[in-house]
């Protein structure tokens, strides 16, 4: 119960909590830095049953950290009580693609996670639910909660590909030798895999206090539309190859700034990437969960429209797209066949 002058506790959820990048996400969301430093909070943990004496130890960690705006943590294998009056859920569980996987055995495993959660979601979680599926593969899988969870409204659900576009925004800080933050409006568009179309011709980059597009800045288009664009889709393969592990500091901190921008909103004239549900804007597929630039006010996203779309880019946007429509294809089979 909220004491006078102090707001009402949200519930926050995070599944596959027991997982490394739930152990990077936690902090950062107890500690405000995603619903406000005057925000206080119940986290929800949830994981399967064997993971349960770990949740444990995450709570005793939660506990010697003495955040104020923790108002309480639950942990649990059982979804009714993870997703109760949930007002935030990161949906950061998935069945992890293990060595020679096939991406169709990734989907199926998957989808008897996303159709459980999506129907526990939509029993209930609140209506007004802000929804962000982190573990991949993280377009479909958002596609099948969505499907299962009817009577959630669908712009309520998102998925992660905020972690694509902080890595493009660092390779054009990194060759222009800036801050990441002088970098604005790169886009992620399509599908959080090796066929996204990381896209700067509508970026710019501050230099000695002036907006700056990308292209004038780099000088190089032939960097900008080959080298550049397989850094980032390919980025997460990078990672694993180094540290033999998938990133999870970089993918909790990317998941942060999603539910950051989403709760809080975006700067006036700027945008951030994020996989929502399309509704036909740039010539995609009504119902595909696509990675968009949006802009947010007051808890609602919009697409930007009337970005320029040359043959080059078409062909990509179209490319990523193909790739949606067949894993859509295939994860809508698996959930007939089970």
């Amino acid at each position: 119960m909220a004491t006078s002058g102090q707001k009402e506790p949200i519930h926050v959820v995070i599944t596959g909590a027991a997982g490394q990048i739930a152990y990077s996400l936690v902090y950062q969301i107890c500690n405000g830095e995603v619903f406000g430093k005057d925000q206080p909070l119940i986290l929800h943990l949830l994981d399967i049953t064997p993971m349960l004496g770990v949740l444990q130890g995450l709570v005793m960690e939660i506990d010697d950290c003495s955040i104020p705006l923790v108002k309480g943590v639950v942990t649990t294998d059982n979804e009714e009580q993870a997703f109760k009056d949930a007002d935030a859920v990161f949906l950061v569980g998935a069945m992890p693609r293990k060595e020679g996987m096939e991406r169709k055995d990734l989907l199926t495993a998957n989808v008897k996670i996303f159709k459980s959660q999506g129907t526990a979601i939509d029993k209930f979680a609140k209506k007004t639910v802000k929804i962000l599926v982190v573990g991949n593969p993280a377009n479909t899988n958002c596609l099948i909660l969505a499907h299962f969870a009817p009577s959630i409204p669908r712009e309520n659900f998102s998925c992660l590909t905020r972690l694509d576009h902080n890595r493009a925004k660092a390779q054009i800080a990194s060759r222009l030798k800036v801050s990441p933050d002088a970098v604005k409006n790169v886009i992620i568009w399509g599908n959080h895999s090796a066929t996204q179309f990381p896209d700067v011709r509508s970026a710019t980059v501050n230099v000695n206090g002036t907006d700056t597009p990308v292209y004038d800045a780099i000088k190089d288009d032939q960097w900008l539309k080959s080298d550049f664009i397989s850094i980032v889709q390919k980025r997460g393969a990078a990672v694993i190859a180094a540290r033999k592990l998938s990133s999870a500091m970089s993918a909790a901190k990317a998941s942060c700034d999603h539910m950051r921008d989403w709760w809080q909103g975006t700067k006036e004239n700027e945008w951030v990437s994020m996989g929502v549900v399309s509704d036909g804007s740039y010539g995609v597929e009504k119902g595909l969960v696509y990675s968009y630039p949006v802009h947010i006010k007051n808890g609602r996203y919009s697409i930007v429209q009337g970005l320029p779309v040359d043959d080059w880019a078409r062909e990509l946007l179209d490319k990523t797209q193909k790739e949606l429509l067949e894993e859509k294809t295939d994860a809508l089979k698996a959930t007939s066949s089970e």
